[in-house]
């Protein structure tokens, strides 16, 4: 595993992470009664009002403030700000750092049209939540796929003559 990739061993909250994401931890408390999980969600709040989220817990942690930020509740009852505070946080979860390299290999993927004539663009539906997006340039053939929480390359053929 990469250094970029590797989970920190200790992911840092500031004070307004700390403040917008106890309730939300203590609502799932809350809801379950299943005793693995409320001690999971429980371990993971003691970090949280810690202020200091170990490598064990921050997956969950990427979790909880995905569902806070995708729900729009954040930015609505505390403003853009603590929307992009969580947004920073997520960044570096699992998760975010996952979306991040998929980003990067996207970006990649694309630099490949450039300077090419775009010949074809097409659009198909692969399923229920799911998309591909074919562009077809003078050097290139480019698939991606667009699911609900990704976006991917899903083939890349480069012309060699």
């Amino acid at each position: 595993m990469s250094d970029e990739n590797r989970p920190p061993d200790l992911l840092t909250l500031d004070p307004l992470q700390r403040d917008l994401l106890i309730p939300q931890i203590q609502a799932f408390l809350d809801a379950t009664s299943d005793a693995a999980a409320r001690e999971s969600y429980g371990a993971l709040k003691a970090a949280v009002e810690s202020m200091a989220v170990s490598a064990e817990h921050q997956a969950r942690l990427g979790t909880i403030v995905e569902v806070a930020l995708q729900s729009g509740r954040i930015r609505r009852l505390f403003g853009p700000g603590a929307e992009l505070s969580l947004n920073a946080l997520f960044q570096k979860t699992p998760r975010g750092r996952e979306i991040a390299r998929s980003l990067r290999e996207l970006n990649a993927a694309l630099s490949k049209l450039q300077g090419d004539t775009v010949e074809e663009v097409s659009a198909v539906a692969r399923g229920p939540g799911s998309w591909a997006l074919s562009v077809k340039t003078s050097g290139c053939q480019l698939v991606l796929r667009f699911e609900r929480d990704s976006v991917r390359v899903e083939s890349l053929e480069v012309a060699l003559g």
